[in-house]
């Protein structure tokens, strides 16, 4: 049993158009692990989550699950013995859930009927909060799982969660640019394992090689009070079928929505720091 526990806070401003970062903790695991989000049943560990426990009744907590794992079949998810999925869960899908959660419940990966990773959950925000769980792949030669985690501070400005999932030996880097058919030209870096926020607008998220060739992209539409995920995916197999590099951004919010004031914004490249944002606590199973 080995313990990963990482709790971080940024505050905000745009330092000569640099971004900060929040880095995230890399849960990982052979399949049917279990990862908990403070201390074991056993006692092993304990956390701050056991002298300051929080209840979550009372509290909206959406919960958000991203398949980031390389692979034709899908998982279904599981509070306990419910399955909370209606339908599994592809490659680069996405769900929204809103199940009653309390400490002790444990959600679980399953493909075939068969548990690939689980964790238990100790601690929940005391407030409305979106939890977002994503699992992947660990590395290019095993089909173990990984995990990563984060829950988004209720900030007005739309918030955007960067992570990279891939494996292999590709590189690439990420920006945040205007739409093509906005009237400006700016673009901003987005740094994998940070958290930055920017204005309501129409973007493009687009990922470039060394050489600056684009690999992949994806429309994002930011509406405020939203928290979207971006996410690098894909691995180069050193056995079985290898997938190439792609974005998966979630929620994929309606254009429709920026109307009015919000619409005025459209195009703007602003990025300003994401405050107050904090991730969960884990210890995991190996």
């Amino acid at each position: 049993m080995s313990r990963l526990a990482l709790a971080a806070a940024a505050a905000c401003c745009l330092v000569s158009g640099s971004l900060a970062t929040v880095a995230y903790p890399r849960h990982v695991a052979e399949p049917s692990a279990d990862y908990a989000l403070a201390a074991n049943t056993r006692g092993r560990y304990r956390t701050h989550a056991d002298r300051n426990f929080v209840r979550g009744m009372g509290f909206k907590h959406r919960l958000r699950v991203c398949n980031a794992y390389p692979s034709d079949a899908s998982f279904n998810v599981y509070v306990g013995r419910s399955k909370i999925s209606e339908a599994p869960l592809p490659y680069k899908g996405c769900q929204e859930f809103a199940p009653p959660m309390k400490a002790g419940d444990k959600l679980e990966f399953q493909l075939g009927g068969v548990s690939a990773g689980s964790f238990a959950v100790s601690d929940l925000p005391n407030n409305d909060a979106v939890l977002v769980l994503i699992i992947y792949r660990h590395d290019p030669l095993s089909t173990a799982v990984a995990f990563e985690s984060h829950v988004f501070a209720n900030l007005i400005n739309a918030q955007i969660a960067v992570l990279d999932t891939f494996k292999g030996s590709a590189t690439s880097s990420l920006k945040i640019q205007d739409a093509s058919s906005a009237k400006t030209s700016r673009s901003e870096e987005l740094r994998f394992d940070s958290v930055v926020a920017v204005n309501p607008g129409i973007y493009e998220v687009v990922a470039e090689d060394p050489d600056g060739k684009m690999v992949a992209r994806q429309e994002l539409v930011a509406l405020n009070r939203e928290s979207y995920v971006v996410i690098r995916t894909g691995v180069q197999a050193e056995k079985g079928h290898s997938y190439k590099q792609e974005l998966l951004v979630f929620p994929r919010s309606d254009p429709k929505v920026l109307t009015g004031a919000a619409s005025t914004l459209r195009g703007t490249s602003a990025v300003v720091f994401a405050s107050l944002l904090s991730l969960i606590t884990f210890l995991v199973s190996a």
